[in-house]
């Protein structure tokens, strides 16, 4: 078999397999394909998801689903003001041994999974939330000097409802960094809202069955690595982010007008990690433009700020986004990329 062959194989086998996991959750949510592709995009990936909507909308639901679907480890932590560090990632406690000692003994708290679903995430105190910085980037927690590694692979799914204000903490840019994508959960259709009310209330359940495992999800991480971006693709999505920046080379006048801060580097690694997902699942083993352009918005949206003239006149960072995502061109001339900025 040609390595063209074995490529293409792979990409075969890795849509199939993202389709058999994908059929398990449409089992139980009903319609949300973007949001659902989205929290795929990021476990097949290695990264971790934000879902902001209103609540009711089934973010809670789908990551419940998500969970029955694999066979990994699972744990809910319902974040509250009062929650603290302790509780999430364990603590040391006094135990005594047959022998009548007492001794330092580490309880593992509910972060020790490898699916965590970090619910209202945005309603804990800065001081709690800072306890996510170190699992979400090194995968491992630091208790009392002792470094402990998560299971592999390691998803973090948050939750956040952007109405209600009043007793939360909009988590700090640093964190919201650490998330490959943020996914916005709009409201349902006419007829999803139909079969949503029939699969719920008429006395019958439905759940998803376990198509994969750990191992074969580590599998595929490394598989998406392996797609080929080729150098144009990949100036794209330089251009792409440098155009995000304030007063940087390739701003564009929106970007001078309306943003304070732009993207940091993880913005244009997301861009080409999640776009050689969306590439695989296309049946090709080469990232393209469109693939990309695909995945700007939510590898983008949390990793920028909008300055006070944006907020005035009640634009938001997706706004801001798509005209950038229009007027960067796919090609730039050679003296552009070239330059130093690139």
């Amino acid at each position: 078999m040609s390595v063209a062959e074995s490529m293409q194989q792979q990409a075969d086998e890795f849509r199939n397999r993202y389709h058999a996991v994908k059929d398990q959750i449409q089992k139980v949510i009903v319609g949300h394909d973007d949001i659902v592709h989205g929290v795929l995009t990021c476990l097949f990936v290695g990264g971790h998801c934000l879902l902001e909507g209103v609540p009711g909308l089934g973010k809670t639901l789908l990551i419940r689903t998500l969970s029955q679907a694999l066979d990994l480890n699972f744990n809910r932590i319902q974040y509250t003001p009062d929650l603290m560090p302790a509780d999430i990632l364990g603590t040391n406690m006094v135990m005594e041994t047959p022998e009548g000692k007492r001794v330092f003994e580490f309880q593992k708290g509910p972060i020790f999974t490898q699916i965590c679903l970090a619910d209202e995430i945005n309603r804990a105190t800065p001081k709690t939330q800072s306890a996510m910085l170190e699992t979400m980037q090194e995968g491992c927690v630091t208790v009392a000097g002792h470094r402990y590694v998560l299971d592999k692979p390691f998803f973090v799914l948050a939750t956040q409802n952007p109405i209600e204000q009043e007793g939360t903490y909009p988590l700090p840019e640093a964190q919201l960094d650490r998330f490959l994508f943020k996914l916005v959960v709009g409201y349902s259709t006419a007829s999803e809202l139909g079969t949503i009310i029939d699969r719920t209330t008429k006395g019958t359940k439905v759940e998803a069955e376990k198509v994969m495992d750990g191992s074969e999800i580590l599998k595929w991480q490394q598989v998406i690595r392996e797609v080929i971006l080729a150098k144009h693709v990949q100036d794209y999505i330089v251009r792409l982010t440098l155009a995000t920046h304030p007063e940087g080379p390739l701003a564009l006048p929106i970007t001078n007008q309306y943003l304070r801060w732009g993207s940091s580097p993880r913005g244009a690694q997301t861009l080409a990690l999640t776009a050689k997902v969306r590439a695989l699942l296309d049946g090709r083993y080469n990232v393209s433009y469109e693939d990309v352009r695909r995945v700007f918005l939510p590898a983008m949206r949390h990793r920028v700020v909008l300055n006070f003239e944006a907020q005035a006149e009640g634009l938001d960072t997706d706004h801001v986004l798509l005209e950038l995502l229009e007027k960067v061109p796919e090609k730039a001339d050679d003296a552009v990329l070239a330059s130093p900025a690139n």
